[in-house]
C-alpha cells in the first residue's frame, strides 16, 4: 500500500526535527552489540525516553518521558494530558523509546501488543538520519489501529520510501502479544518475520536497501492530516501499547 506523498514529506521533517530536538540523544553514539532486554527496568545505558517535544507534521502528540513505563513490560501510553512544555502545541501526549546506540546488520526483534484505535500507529523500527550525521535510513514494522489484523512493513534509504507492504496476520495484534522481527543482511536482503515465520523479503529490486547503522525505536502516536492512510483519530481515553521484550543479534 503506497502512502501519500504528503506523509513521506512530513516524515522527513518530523523525524529530523525530533532527533535534533534538545536533549534528544547523546552527542556521540556507539555501534551496539547483541542484547536481550526483558524490560525488567529502565536501562539508561541502552534506552532513552523522548521528552518535551514532538516529531511534528503528521504526529498529533508530543512526547512525555513519563508516558513510557518500564517494569516487567515496557508500556507506551497515549492520552490527552498536557505536556509541561506544551507538547509542541499538540493536543495529545504519548511516548517514544529508543536506543542510545546505533545498530548495524543483524536481527531485530520485539514481542508486543498493539493499540486498536483508528488513527493510531504502534511501531517497532530502526532509524538514522542527519542528527546522527548520516542519510535517512529506516526499516519499519507498523500496526495501524484501524486494522490490527494486519501489519505494514516498509523501508527508507537516503530518504526514499514508498516500499510499503501490508501483511494479513491471521490474528488481532491488539488481543495479545506476538513476535515481530526483521533481519537486515549485508548480503542484500531485509527479511520480516511474524512469530518466527518469514512473511516478506526485500532484495533491493524496488530500490536500494539501507546501509547505515540505526537506532532501535518504538512509539505510539495518533495521526493528523493522514486520514486516507490511518483513518480519522477519535480520542477514546488512554490507550496503551505494551512490549514484553526486545532483542538484537548482531551479524
Amino acid at each position: 500500500m503506497l502512502i501519500a506523498r504528503s506523509r513521506a514529506a512530513a516524515a522527513v521533517l518530523g523525524v529530523a526535527l525530533a532527533l535534533a530536538g534538545p536533549g534528544a540523544v547523546p552527542d556521540q553514539a556507539a555501534i551496539g552489540s547483541s542484547f536481550t532486554d526483558n524490560f525488567d527496568g529502565f536501562d539508561t545505558g541502552r534506552w532513552y525516553k523522548a521528552d518535551g517535544y514532538s516529531n511534528g507534521g503528521m504526529f498529533n502528540a508530543g512526547w512525555r518521558g513519563d508516558h513510557v513505563t518500564v517494569g516487567g513490560t515496557m508500556n507506551i501510553n497515549l492520552d490527552n494530558q498536557p505536556c509541561p512544555s506544551g507538547c509542541s502545541g499538540k493536543p495529545y501526549a504519548s511516548g517514544e523509546y529508543r536506543t542510545t546506540n546505533l545498530y548495524s546488520y543483524g536481527r531485530f526483534e520485539a514481542r508486543l501488543k498493539a493499540v486498536k484505535n483508528p488513527g493510531t500507529v504502534t511501531s517497532f523500527f530502526t532509524y538514522t538520519g542527519p542528527s546522527d550525521g548520516q542519510p535517512w535510513d529506516e526499516i519499519d514494522v507498523e500496526i495501524l489501529g484501524k486494522n490490527t489484523n494486519q501489519v505494514q512493513l516498509n523501508y527508507f534509504t537516503n530518504g526514499t520510501g514508498g516500499h510499503e507492504t501490508v501483511i494479513n496476520l491471521g490474528f488481532d495484534a491488539s488481543a495479545g502479544y506476538h513476535n515481530y522481527a526483521f533481519e537486515w543482511w549485508n548480503r542484500g536482503t531485509v527479511n520480516w518475520f511474524v512469530d518466527g515465520v518469514l512473511v516478506h523479503q526485500e532484495n533491493g529490486s524496488r530500490g536500494p536497501l539501507p546501509t547505515h547503522p540505526q537506532r532501535i525505536m518504538m512509539n505510539l502516536w495518533p495521526g493528523i492530516g493522514v486520514d486516507s492512510w490511518l483513518q480519522p483519530f477519535t480520542y477514546r481515553g488512554r490507550q496503551t501499547a505494551s512490549y514484553d521484550w526486545a532483542k538484537y543479534t548482531r551479524y
